[in-house]
């Protein structure tokens, strides 16, 4: 039943739909038994909404809040730029938690997996729900790094806005620019927190003109930082022009002052925060145009009587129309600046309502996530995030209708809206919520149990494990009947062989580590085939002549095309048959048996012999390309990694040696504060094991990020030097 258990949002009622993702399944064994909390060893918990006693708020109010004090917020950032940090930060502040949890303790709440405590990252999201100020946050923490980011895409799809986190002395890094494109394919309003600015090297004004410069993004800023580094003490709040400092004994950051600037005490600061403020309703006036016309008329004269909840509700606006991104700043592990950032988070993201998304919620049992944590719940009203038991046949992206006929209303819907285009695109967001898009693996290795026995074990723990994480794809290898894990990333794999060893018992065998070729081909070759079969009394005949070659932009399918002659008067049947067969044909080519990619295929002659199969057809079709493939000149295809490495300048010859015996084309080297930061390109087959090596070189100063770039034609030795490698050769073709 773990594995049955589903993570979603609902929202507005209108079309019974309801839209699911797969959680991880041993964040919830521990508490699904019990359905109630319990405190884990070393953290104390405060008692959490909906039990008896210490005051708590009723379960009615627990599981309805009004739709609009309702947050539905993400954590994102670039590994190790601070989300879990601050996530831990805001639940103590909230009064979720009694103690401060920290990533290095491995105590945290929403990083409670053995492999996320033990490697100080988040691998896979965690949701917790908590009360600020009269308002509901259902909060959620993703990861940072780049194997896992199927976890951020799946959650953002659900989400009505999100903290991006930055670390202020590296402003924005390879995997921010990453997150930050899929919130935008979300449509997801943000705000920008500031994290690190008591780290030596902080910079606010870099971190801002970052930004500014690579996210494309209009920063407001909402405050100014109170010294940089070790100086840091507090923050300026821009529209209220009020100073917070956290100077007092306390060492949890709870209590801090807030203190309007005086012209007497504060002369510099409050000239500074003035023409601050006044360059934020500049910044506005030319963003909205409400605000615009109040700033003109009434306040034109003097903005220093512009009312702070008028501009309030005006940055509320710029945000959900995401012209425009608020910046906070602060250091969640010193304990200052994140109750700004929870007012913030109530104050400029939108709730439930603000959203277009229409939708009305029924399932049969539900929960409400606390971490690790689930209580069982009645009913909950739309504009939430809860967790489901029980679906058998879902998939993360899958939008479920409570009846046949609710689904197919929204079809019809759909379907006369999609004759008018203008209208289209509105209508479908209001039905359907986006799929997720699932990376292709780059990394592939066989997997394999202790004994024959064990293998119905294996087979059921992958399915499992594939249902909470489609990045991970399961297949068989056709030859030697081996199981192949296929993943994101050297990490991806490392955590998926763990989790089937903790969770479910098995101590399974994993072969070595594999690139995920592709491979095309570079001229255009005709061929032509005829099968002739005879099954029992029924003779299966087809004659097939088609013609393959390459395609002139890139297209990871074949791109179908059928001759005039052949398209008139074929049955849809046989048309499914031959693209079976294409397909099936493309999966493997004849270099490495990779899957075939950038080609198109066009179809001259096909003759059918009257009582002849679909499956023989599509047999014919794809051993008619086969052969095709075969006469053509091939070529392989390496995936390309963008890399991003952070070093000190002392260490930067060594790497930059390193990255050219790998292969690595660097694109370009920055400077950022004392650290150079070489961006470049490098084949994924040169980076294994890259860490050890990378934190060899520098002493374990320096840092990297990986992601996808492309797939790129190797060069004619580099190629003959794989496939004799992978024929058993150690010398070069």
């Amino acid at each position: 039943m773990f594995s049955n258990l589903r993570k979603f949002g609902v929202n507005h009622k209108k079309i019974s739909i309801l839209h699911v993702n797969n959680m991880c399944c041993c964040k919830i064994k521990a508490s699904l038994k019990r359905l109630k909390p319990y405190v884990p060893l070393g953290r104390s918990y405060s008692s959490l909404p909906g039990l008896v006693g210490n005051d708590i708020k009723s379960l009615h109010s627990v599981i309805s809040p009004p739709i609009a004090k309702i947050r539905n917020i993400g954590i994102m950032a670039h590994i190790d730029a601070g989300k879990t940090t601050t996530t831990e930060r805001i639940l103590y502040y909230s009064g979720y938690t009694r103690s401060l949890g920290d990533v290095d303790d491995g105590d945290t709440v929403t990083d409670f997996m053995a492999q996320e405590r033990e490697r100080g990252i988040t691998i896979q999201s965690a949701a917790v729900t908590f009360d600020w100020k009269g308002y509901r946050v259902n909060l959620i923490d993703t990861p940072g790094h780049v194997d896992f980011t199927l976890e951020v895409e799946r959650c953002l799809r659900v989400l009505d806005g999100a903290v991006a986190v930055f670390d202020a002395s590296a402003g924005v890094e390879a995997q921010t620019l990453t997150v930050w494109r899929q919130a935008d394919k979300h449509k997801i309003p943000r705000i920008c927190f500031l994290n690190k600015m008591d780290k030596t090297g902080a910079s606010f004004k870099y971190a801002v003109e970052s930004i500014r410069e690579k996210l494309k993004a209009k920063p407001l800023l909402l405050q100014l930082p109170l010294g940089e580094g070790k100086a840091f003490k507090g923050v300026v709040d821009v529209v209220s022009k009020e100073k917070l400092l956290w100077n007092r004994p306390s060492e949890d950051g709870k209590d801090f002052e807030r203190k309007s600037l005086l012209e007497t005490s504060d002369a510099e600061l409050l000239k500074e925060t003035t023409e601050a403020r006044n360059d934020l309703i500049e910044q506005i006036a030319d963003l909205d145009d409400e605000f615009a016309d109040l700033v003109l008329g009434e306040f034109s004269e003097n903005f220093d009587l512009l009312p702070t909840e008028k501009l309030q509700a005006a940055i509320h606006r710029v945000t959900l129309a995401q012209t425009a991104v608020p910046v906070l700043c602060g250091s969640a592990l010193k304990n200052k600046g994140v109750q700004p950032l929870l007012d913030a988070i109530t104050m400029y993201l939108p709730s439930p309502e603000e959203r277009k998304y229409e939708f009305l919620e029924r399932v049969s049992r539900l929960l409400l996530p606390f971490a690790d944590q689930h209580i069982e719940i009645p009913s909950l009203t739309a504009g939430n995030i809860a967790l489901t038991v029980g679906l058998k046949h879902t998939a993360t992206g899958d939008t479920i209708a409570s009846s046949k006929s609710s689904a197919l209303a929204a079809a019809r819907r759909a379907g006369r809206e999609g004759e008018k285009q203008h209208r289209q695109n509105n209508e479908a967001e209001r039905l359907l919520l986006a799929g997720v898009e699932i990376p292709e693996p780059v990394f592939f290795c066989t997997i394999e149990p202790p004994s024959v026995a064990r293998q119905p074990d294996l087979d059921y723990a992958l399915k499992c494990l594939q249902r909470e994480d489609p990045s991970l794809k399961v297949k068989q290898d056709p030859d030697s009947g081996q199981t192949v894990l296929c993943g994101m990333g050297e990490l991806h794999i490392e955590i998926i062989h763990d989790r089937i060893k903790r969770e479910y018992g098995l101590e399974t065998y994993l072969g070595p580590l594999q690139v995920a070729y592709r491979e095309t081909i570079l001229n255009a070759v005709r061929a032509t085939d005829t099968l002739d079969r005879t099954l029992g009394d029924k003779r299966h005949l087809v004659t097939v002549d088609l013609e393959v070659k390459p395609t002139e932009t890139p297209s990871v399918t074949p791109i179908i095309k059928y001759a005039p002659s052949v398209s008139e008067d074929l049955p849809k049947v046989s048309q499914e048959a031959i693209e079976n067969g294409i397909h099936s044909a493309c999966l493997q080519g004849p270099l490495l048996g990779s899957p075939i990619q950038d080609v198109a295929i066009t179809l001259h002659s096909l003759i059918i012999h009257p009582g002849t199969s679909t499956t023989m057809i599509s047999a014919c079709v794809s051993r008619c390309i086969q052969k095709a493939l075969k006469k053509a000149d091939k070529q392989v295809l390496e995936p390309l990694m963008n890399l991003e490495v952070t070093v000190m300048g002392d260490y930067l010859s060594p790497v930059l040696a390193d990255l050219a015996q790998r292969r690595g084309t660097i694109q370009e080297i920055q400077t950022r504060q004392e650290n150079k930061i070489v961006i470049g390109f490098v084949p994924l087959a040169e980076i294994m094991g890259y860490s050890t090596v990378l934190r060899t070189l520098t002493s374990g100063s320096a840092t990297f990020a990986l992601e996808l770039c492309n797939y790129q034609a190797m060069n004619p030795q580099d190629q003959a030097t794989l496939l004799g490698r992978r024929s058993g050769l150690n010398q070069v073709l």
